[in-house]
């Protein structure tokens, strides 16, 4: 791995147990929970968030989230309030099977490691009309070989900046979100203005600069593809829960296109 000195067979690589960690001087000491979690049902949170709490599309970021919401949310996973809408998506089922057996230390010391991270960038959002032809492999989009475009058409494709570092696990390669031409603008108005009451400037909850306020999360820099599906799920109902409730009114009106737009536009920003 580029800038590393460490070394990990692919069993390692594949071990939902243990964290395949290349740049241990990035980030502080893992707990034990991270880093390994508990067996058999518990797996290390660094695993699919990676050490430094960036995540993947197929997850989501939670460096620099606030303590007390992490622990919510993971009550929440336990509860059933927060489901989504593809029940087949086995990352989601990951997580809320891990939340139904985490103990009340383990969420906590968890929540704590990743709320002391601080977040940075690691999605390219790229405005284009056309994109690389994808398919689905390792719950991620990427890129078809021979390279083959075609139309964007009302989509974000999501993939890594390099495939063998993101197999790998290496938590120093991001993903770059292709969106539609002109989504950031659109989603720019949404977000700061409302869109004249199609929804709610997210300032209000999420601060100034949509890094987070009180216990609101941030949204900037995050994935856009899990933005869109937060957003999705929320509309759908599959997303519930007492801050969710707040949510309810802002989604209620968006189309599928304006939460693209709102993605690409709080993807683009500085996290």
């Amino acid at each position: 791995m580029p800038g590393s000195t460490a070394a990990f067979t692919q069993a390692q690589v594949s071990d939902l147990f243990s964290v395949p960690d290349w740049h241990p001087e990035g980030h502080p000491n893992m707990p034990g929970v991270v880093e390994y979690g508990r067996k058999p049902d518990v797996f290390a949170c660094g695993y699919c968030h990676l050490p430094k709490g960036e995540g993947r599309p197929e997850n989501a970021s939670v460096a620099g989230l606030p303590t007390e919401y992490i622990v919510q949310q993971m009550a929440a996973f336990k509860s059933g309030a927060r489901k989504g809408s593809e029940p087949k998506l086995q990352p989601l089922s990951y997580m809320i099977g891990v939340a139904a057996h985490a103990d009340e230390k383990e969420v906590q010391v968890a929540a704590t490691y990743f709320s002391g991270l601080k977040p940075r960038p690691w999605i390219r959002v790229v405005e284009t009309a056309s994109v690389p032809k994808t398919h689905v492999a390792g719950w991620m989009l990427v890129v078809n070989e021979p390279v083959v475009r075609e139309p964007i058409g009302e989509r974000i494709i999501e993939t890594p900046e390099n495939l063998e570092r993101a197999e790998l696990r290496d938590d120093t390669s991001g993903f770059i979100a292709y969106v539609p031409a002109g989504s950031v603008k659109k989603g720019k108005g949404l977000v700061s203005t409302g869109g004249a009451g199609k929804t709610m400037p997210c300032a209000a909850c999420h601060g100034a600069d949509l890094r987070g306020k009180d216990n609101a999360p941030s949204i900037a820099g995050r994935s856009p593809s899990y933005i869109v599906r937060q957003l999705y799920d929320m509309q759908k109902g599959t997303r519930t829960g007492a801050r969710t409730q707040l949510m309810q009114a802002p989604v209620a009106k968006l189309t599928l296109d304006d939460m693209v737009a709102i993605a690409a536009y709080l993807a683009s920003l500085r996290p």
